[in-house]
């Protein structure tokens, strides 16, 4: 079969099967559709690759009200076709079989029905459209607000629903957004003198597990500084990359990453922290503060001192509260195992427990 990005397949999929099916079966009926629900493909980074697990003909149904939801997924179950465009739309077998043999009886489908606040509280723990707290926008992990602001909407049809709480998602309130740049550069200021000390006894290893962790620091930090939701690793180097300003920072972090020896490695992550640095101050959001790099005290190794840019970003934050709260940030810049990050309730009592209100 020829690739379709996903996307695109899903789009075609609701235009050309899902609503003309509702309007069909169930004149009237008010519901929102789209694709906001995680995978490559609401990154547009989807490849044939792709299509091996969870990728296909699929759409999310959203209505307003939960006594509905049966009523559309009786009407999708009963009549969704077998095929789309050549792509498996039905598949036979348990919950663990997403590609297989197209079964015209196949009782699984690519099309999810769900009230849309009840999906909003699963995939966040909280329904945007009553508003974000502090400890909401801290709670929520990025890929979460990289997957809702991304994809696509097919339809709005429960009075702009979709569209409103992409809105509200579209980026942290200034406060809250120096308060999580400034998590990331104390990040920095922990790890960025350990490389050199790592590579002045020998451990070549060592120091390049250390510069890889700055790698990671700084395209997350040069994600947020141009408004954009950093992605989970997988897509984190591909999204960084897309930037328009991030050819200088990806050729340093090649030459601070690649097989050569510490000078080579410091001076590519040296230019790496300094333009990073210089994209900080551009960002208006806090006193600039001199972004060239120095010696770490007296040692023989050339720092940033990112904690003078914590500090900076500190001092500019408004909220008196969030100004004193320890520089730890969003909850995926302190927790990276999978099986918290994806379940809303465990996060939100990590964030509970870390900054407790």
């Amino acid at each position: 079969m020829t690739f379709v990005p996903g996307l695109v397949l899903a789009r075609r999929f609701h235009d050309e099967v899902v609503a003309p099916l509702l309007a069909r079966r169930l004149p009237g009926v008010a519901y929102s559709a789209g694709l906001l629900d995680g995978g490559s493909e609401l990154f547009g980074l989807d490849t044939p690759r792709s299509t091996d697990h969870d990728w296909g003909p699929r759409t999310q149904v959203f209505v307003a009200d939960a006594a509905g939801a049966p009523v559309v997924r009786a009407v999708l179950d009963a009549e969704l076709p077998a095929e789309f465009l050549g792509w498996p739309a039905r598949f036979a077998g348990g919950p663990a079989v997403r590609f297989g043999v197209v079964a015209a009886d196949g009782d699984r489908h690519g099309v999810r029905v769900d009230e849309l606040g009840s999906w909003l509280r699963d995939r966040l723990g909280v329904d945007p459209r009553a508003g974000l707290s502090t400890a909401d926008w801290l709670a929520t992990p990025t890929q979460r607000l990289a997957e809702l602001t991304g994809g696509a909407v097919f339809h709005d049809g429960l009075d702009g629903a979709l569209a409103d709480v992409r809105a509200r998602l579209a980026w942290y309130p200034d406060d809250v957004w120096r308060h999580v740049l400034a998590a990331c550069w104390q990040r920095v200021s922990q790890a960025e003198h350990l490389a050199g000390r790592c590579a002045e006894v020998g451990d070549e290893v060592g120091s390049r597990v250390v510069t890889a962790g700055l790698a990671g620091d700084l395209m997350r930090l040069g994600l947020l500084l141009h408004r954009r939701w950093p992605p989970y690793p997988k897509w984190l180097g591909s999204v960084f990359a897309g930037l328009p300003a991030a050819g200088p920072v990806v050729d340093a972090l090649a030459v601070a990453l690649g097989g050569g020896d510490w000078a080579a490695r410091q001076a590519g992550l040296v230019r790496a922290l300094e333009t990073v640095a210089g994209w900080t101050n551009d960002a208006g959001l806090a006193a600039p503060v001199d972004p060239t790099a120095r010696p770490f005290h007296h040692r023989p190794f050339l720092v940033l001192d990112a904690g003078r840019f914590v500090a900076a970003l500190r001092a500019a934050i408004s909220d008196p509260e969030l100004r004193d709260r320890a520089a730890v940030g969003a909850v995926d810049q302190y927790v990276d195992n999978v099986d918290v990050l994806t379940h809303p309730d465990r996060i939100r009592r990590v964030a509970a427990a870390v900054l407790p209100d």
